[in-house]
């Protein structure tokens, strides 16, 4: 159910006070007030049979009914009448209606689910009938307690031992349960609404959360009892929370009265009765038992000694209202009754805590006013912990939990979790890790930090959390409207919450922008939304320091004065902060950073900071830092020295673990230009680099253009920056020093480069202008997101790079960024967020792109952006290239070979093969996948409009026919060398990836000639003296899909579904369940043909080729002692045949099947598949089955015909050959099938008419479960 928020308009509102209330508060104040005994007591007194349950009603409900003591309400209406009754004319003031299992969830046991609403109805009729009566006879007003059971459910406790994270029950199904119930207590007339015998807080919260909403939406308010259950001596309810923070954990809701019910008696009942009573100003209950229950579970103790303990608590100004619950009688009440006549209530006292921030795990935590710095600990996160994401990625969450217990251990009074993480379902994982936290008490302990950027993964953490968390965060940014609604909805979960120094102009990085945000959103929420200001934290947000760029000197001085501020004029607030952002710019320099973190907490402490997101374990005491290091922080923290960062560097280099001493010297001078413009650059020195870049325009025969200096030892200098910096090895300043060397540079060489431009306007005849930029970039933070720190650092370094930078600024929409992109002709987009809401803003950007028809390259950065999520779930959006840009440094070199006309489309295809593999290793690593089953993937299965397509094309024969003594010479233009390289690992580096331009790198390109040299002499020769000789076949037939498999026909019958097929081809389908924002189908090889009852004829083809003779040759050569020849002759027969098929399947398209007459494509785009159809071979992804082959070489006589043999294991000989199917479908496409359940193994086995252990041999890579256990 998904929560409906409304805000309070005032804050008398918000405490939820009501005329009845009013009424009520009166009473207590006066005289104790006496509740009702146990209603099952006198049920059992009855001894009612299985008959008296049904009644006529439910003669033939199909379920026992005997022990369902609610529905008596309705079968024996009169008796619980005469029940009440008798308490009233007892002396009961309150009697709770006959519905404590009344909730759908308790009444399934029973069948009766759907008689919920009306149960709780007519025994709220019913008391209040008995109520009116005796207030009539006696004259004194007698009230109605709508009673509200825990369920037989719980939200905290796993009913399974080996799954600690299970639950059997949802809060949101809670919700529901307690709505509908609360809503007949309501209709029936209650007066009250008793949430009681709770023994896990957590579905006491649901039923206040139920009731709130109620309140707000539809019904007039009224007075509220909470009443908890101690279930032992220990002083814990069952779900392991002490009394005191129970207390803390359901005061949100204000009642007007909270206490204790049940599990023990009076006098068991007492310290904890008074340790509530020291907790709360509401007015307290109890009602125990009577006494200890017996050997056989009765209750032994009279009604004088129940009455005597009662009203010692009385004289004791413990209670205001008592009572009996499991054993009392209308007896016992009339004693309890007698005995508190005239003993006066307690009298709540002032506000106890008015001063503290109160919260609670299993213990209650106190923040006032002399509290120490409060650590919350900060590696239960993924975006915070690699070790903590690693495990959580993995799916070991119980692996996970150790990092909680040792922050716990090392001092954390509070556990931050934050499950922000692209490729994480962030609610699933959170509400998983919660449930699993509720498990170890160790860890349960503390609050809870709640903490994401995405609003569903905070309730999804509060909705399992039975104590009182903090929420991190809210803010302002998207406007009042949504910070109220986020607001009231966090107060209603009963947490605190940390906001955020956002509004809707972005984040506040001044010391006047923060406070002024800040005492907004405090009045917001205190008068708006009726929050404590006890419960609002601040966070002014910690930025980061020593970035090297001017404008971030005084981030850490403008925090320590707003914390001053705030918290000299927001009364009660706190203020809090993450500390890891003060030093990132010194990542991987941990000491550095311990240092920073010691000194800043220091005197933000004392400027009034009271809490803070840190590693418990890693904080330095201050008098224990290194004076120098001291000294050198505390420069760079309060902005005293503008050359901090540096000095700080250098000190790291010659004095922390791993740093190596610098010596200053010149000596690199020494070196040619090309190396010194590098270290210049890698070093940060300007000095020189004019006088460098001059040299290298000097050498007109090696540098023709300036722009070739740029694009030559400049960009290569900045490559070793992008790498350096990667592995930890640069930090962020550094990196924006090189940056403005290379703008030194660029700078330099621009004259020369308009110069040059202006010339071949001149020599060229034309008058338009030509764009000096290397290209333009449009950069934005998404909507959403006012983040904008990292992308400005991006826009420094491409703008130093000569690129033209536009920036839309924060939380822009995405029709804003297109039309910007569109307007200014950019070549490129980037997109940046830090929360991951912004991943699902980037995903809908790349859709949105493709649906537009947009073709330029989208860059994706931001702290929470990873490669593994711009591949996996925003580049299949975009057909256009996506590109993850790990950082700053690494965006020129990016963004430069995305515009290199040259390198680009190689790029781009190493990006998409790199992309796949890291789809596939994320699917294959998921330890909770998720599948469809096989019925629900074929509903998903890629839909066609046969009749509205234009109609399959016949081929120009059908049957097979055989190519004998093929030109090897027609072959060698269709040779992709890509992979030849591979073979003897020959791979270079941008700009040089690839052929030919392999042959230009410098460390690989002279070896890689030389090999390629001598293949080509000996190809030659092979093919010239016919050492080698290529066979092939093709064969089409008339073909039909029917579900996943295709039907082949003889010749152009007739096809009916009674028609007898000469050949089957079995498909396999995607079963893996995909992203939920994809609309991707899941493929089957069979969606690419036409159904049989389609009316529309299809086809589809086979084809298998080989080259033969090199095995024979290559062991000449291996006998003559010649490996490189042996191994050559291989590498070569390998490339021919895959020549091979692809020179045929371009004689297929074109002539042989001429479905595509009027291609016309190099041979590069053939290697890239940008032709129609697809040749997908039999063992390969899109059909891992091997055993598939054994049908296409049966229908087409492929080793009959053409020699080429199939293996034991199904592996073709020669090994130089290739086989598959053809499919013409122009929506055909290559995929992976990937894993799938024993469901589809079954199926299949069934289909192809194999066992089922067999079909499991071939296909053990894809199998989706262990076919062992």
């Amino acid at each position: 159910m998904a929560p409906t928020n409304t805000v309070h308009q005032n804050s008398s509102e918000a405490d939820g006070r009501c005329p009845l209330e009013s009424e009520l508060r009166a009473v207590l104040q006066q005289r104790v007030m006496v509740l009702d005994g146990g209603m099952g007591t006198m049920i059992q007194r009855q001894e009612f049979d299985e008959e008296d349950f049904r009644g006529n009603e439910f003669r033939d409900h199909p379920r026992p009914l005997k022990g369902n003591n609610d529905l008596l309400s309705i079968t024996q209406p009169e008796i619980i009448y005469k029940i009440h009754k008798d308490y009233l004319q007892a002396g009961a003031d309150i009697i709770e209606t006959n519905t404590f299992s009344s909730t759908c969830i308790a009444q399934a046991d029973y069948g009766l689910e759907h008689m919920a609403y009306r149960l709780n109805k007519a025994s709220a009729e019913l008391a209040k009938r008995a109520a009116d009566d005796v207030t009539k006879q006696t004259g004194c007003k007698r009230y109605v307690a709508g009673a509200v059971g825990p369920t037989n459910k719980t939200l905290s406790v796993s009913p399974s031992v080996e799954r600690p994270d299970f639950r059997n029950i949802t809060f949101d199904e809670l919700i529901k349960a307690y709505s509908e119930q609360v809503r007949g207590l309501l209709d029936g007339g209650a007066d009250i609404l008793l949430v009681e015998t709770i023994f896990d807080t957590a579905n006491a919260k649901a039923a206040l959360f139920a009731i709130d909403l109620l309140f707000e939406k539809s019904y007039e308010r009224k007075p509220v009892f909470i009443s908890g259950t101690i279930v032992d001596r220990s002083g814990r309810t069952l779900s392991g929370q002490t009394g005191e923070a129970f207390v803390v954990s359901v005061s949100h809701a204000k009642p007007l009265c909270i206490g204790l019910n049940c599990a023990l008696g009076a006098k068991e009942m007492r310290p904890f009765i008074e340790a509530i009573a020291k907790s709360t100003t509401a007015f307290i209950i109890c009602y125990p038992n009577a006494g200890l229950p017996n050997t056989f579970g009765n209750y032994d103790e009279t009604p004088a000694v129940t009455a005597a303990s009662l009203k010692e608590f009385a004289l004791n100004r413990l209670v205001n209202v008592v009572g009996g619950c499991c054993g009392t009688t209308p007896e016992h009440i009339r004693a309890i009754s007698e005995a508190v006549k005239h003993c006066q209530p307690r009298v709540p006292g002032p506000e106890l805590y008015q001063d503290y921030l109160l919260l609670s795990g299993l213990e209650p935590f106190k923040i006032g006013p002399y509290t120490n710095f409060v650590n919350i600990g900060e590696r239960c996160n993924v975006a915070g912990s690699r070790r903590f994401a690693k495990m959580i990625m993995a799916g070991n969450y119980e692996d996970a939990l150790s990092i909680a217990k040792a922050q716990v251990e090392m001092g954390a009074q509070v556990l931050d979790v934050n499950m922000d993480e692209g490729m994480l379902d962030g609610p699933t994982a959170m509400a998983r890790f919660c449930n699993l936290i509720a498990s170890e008490p160790d860890i349960a302990q503390v609050p809870l930090c709640i903490d994401s950027s995405n609003f569903s993964v905070i309730e999804a953490g509060l909705k399992c959390c039975q104590g009182k968390c903090i929420v991190n965060s809210i803010s302002l940014k998207e406007g009042e409207e949504e910070f109220l609604l986020r607001a009231a909805t966090v107060k209603r979960y009963g947490a605190a919450v940390v906001v955020m120094a956002f509004d809707e102009e972005g984040q506040a990085t001044d010391t006047d922008r923060k406070v002024e945000i800040c005492t907004r959103a405090y009045r917001l929420l205190v008068s708006k939304v009726g929050f404590d200001p006890n419960d609002i934290i601040f966070d002014p947000n910690i930025l980061t320091i020593g970035t090297g760029m001017e404008e971030h000197n005084n981030y850490a001085v403008n925090f320590i004065r707003a914390t001053r501020l705030i918290k000299e004029t927001l009364p009660r607030a706190r203020v809090s902060g993450g500390l890891s952002n003060l030093s990132f710019s010194f990542r991987g320099m941990e000491a550095i950073r311990e240092a920073m973190h010691g000194a800043f907490l220091y005197h933000a402490i004392k400027d009034g900071m009271d809490m803070g997101i840190v590693n418990a374990g890693n904080l330095p005491v201050y008098d224990d830092i290194d004076k120098e290091l001291l000294l050198l922080c505390e420069n760079l923290i309060w902005n005293k020295d503008t050359d901090a960062t540096e000095k700080l560097l250098a000190f790291a280099q010659n004095n922390v673990k791993g740093g190596k001493k610098v010596s200053q010297t010149d000596k690199w001078r020494e070196g040619i230009v090309e190396e010194r413009l590098e270290y210049a650059l890698i070093k940060g020195i300007e000095k020189y680099v004019v006088e460098d870049v001059e040299e290298c325009r000097s050498l007109v025969d090696r540098y023709t253009r300036p722009l070739h200096i740029i694009e030559g030892p400049l960009m290569n200098g900045m490559k070793v920056v992008g790498d350096l910096f990667g592995s930890g090895k640069m930090f962020l300043p550094q990196v924006i020093k090189s940056a403005r060397v290379m703008k030194k540079a660029v700078a330099h060489l621009i004259p020369f480069m308009e110069k040059e431009r202006e010339e071949m306007m001149a020599l060229s005849g034309t008058t338009e202008d030509m764009d000096p930029y290397r290209g333009t970039i449009v950069l934005a933070t998404v909507k959403g997101d006012v983040h904008d720190i990292g992308k400005n650092i991006v826009g420094v370094v491409l703008g130093c790079n000569n690129f033209r930078v536009i920036d839309l600024g924060v939380m822009v929409p995405c029709d804003h960024i297109l039309r910007e992109a569109i307007r200014q002709k950019a070549d490129m987009i980037g997109l940046s967020g830090l929360i991951t809401p912004s991943l699902d803003e980037m995903i809908y950007v790349a859709k949105e792109m493709e649906r537009l028809g947009m073709t330029m390259p989208l860059l994706i950065g931001g702290a929470t952006t990873s490669k593994t999520h711009t591949a996996v779930k925003i580049a299949p959006r975009y057909s256009s290239p996506v590109v993850h840009v790990l950082d700053a440094s690494r965006s020129v070199i990016v963004c430069s070979q995305l515009l290199d006309g040259t390198v680009r489309e190689e790029y781009f295809e190493d990006l998409k093969e790199e992309y796949e593999e890291i789809r596939q290793e994320h699917y294959d690593s998921l330890k909770d996948r998720h599948y469809l089953s096989l019925s629900q993937a074929r509903e998903k299965a890629l839909r066609v409009d046969w009749l509205s397509v234009p109609t399959p094309v016949r081929p120009q024969f059908l049957g097979s026919h055989v190519f004998d003594c093929y030109n090897l010479h027609s072959l060698v233009d269709f040779i992709d060398w890509k992979p030849f390289f591979d073979v003897w690992q020959l791979r270079g580096k941008y700009p040089n990836r690839g052929y030919p331009r392999i042959f230009n790198d410098k460390t690989v390109g002279s070896e890689a000639q030389r090999v390629f040299d001598d293949a080509q002499r000996l190809l030659n020769q092979m093919i010239d003296n016919c050492s080698l000789k290529g066979r092939g076949l093709v064969g089409f037939w008339h073909a039909q899909s029917d579900d996943d498999d295709i039907h082949v026909y003889k010749d152009d019958v007739t096809i009916a579904r009674d028609t007898k097929p000469i050949a089957t081809f079995h498909g396999l389908r995607q079963q893996v369940k995909k992203d939920s924002s994809s609309s991707e189908p899941h493929l089957c090889v069979s969606d690419f043909v036409a159904p049989i009852d389609s009316g529309v004829s299809d086809y589809i083809g086979v084809f298998a080729v080989g080259i033969f003779g090199a095995e024979t040759l290559s062991q000449q050569f291996q006998s003559q002692g010649d490996d490189y020849s042996s191994i050559m002759v291989k590498a070569l027969a390998d490339r021919l045949a895959e020549a091979f098929a692809e020179e045929l399947h371009a004689r297929v398209r074109k002539e042989l099947w001429g479905y595509s007459a009027d291609e016309a494509l190099q041979a590069s785009d053939l290697h890239r598949v940008r032709y129609q159809g697809i040749r997908p071979a039999a063992g390969y992804p899109s059909q891992p089955d091997h055993t598939e082959k054994m049908t296409m070489w049966s229908l087409a006589g492929i080793q009959e015909k053409i020699g080429v043999c199939l293996t034991e294991s199904l592996a073709m000989t020669p090994a130089a050959s290739v086989s598959g199917l053809y499919f013409s479908n122009p929506q055909a496409s290559y995929f992976a099938v990937g894993k799938i359940t024993k469901e589809q193994v079954e199926d299949y086995a069934r289909r192809k008419e194999m066992s089922v252990k067999e079909v499991e041999k071939w296909l053990a890579p894809n199998l989706g479960y262990d076919s062992e256990a």
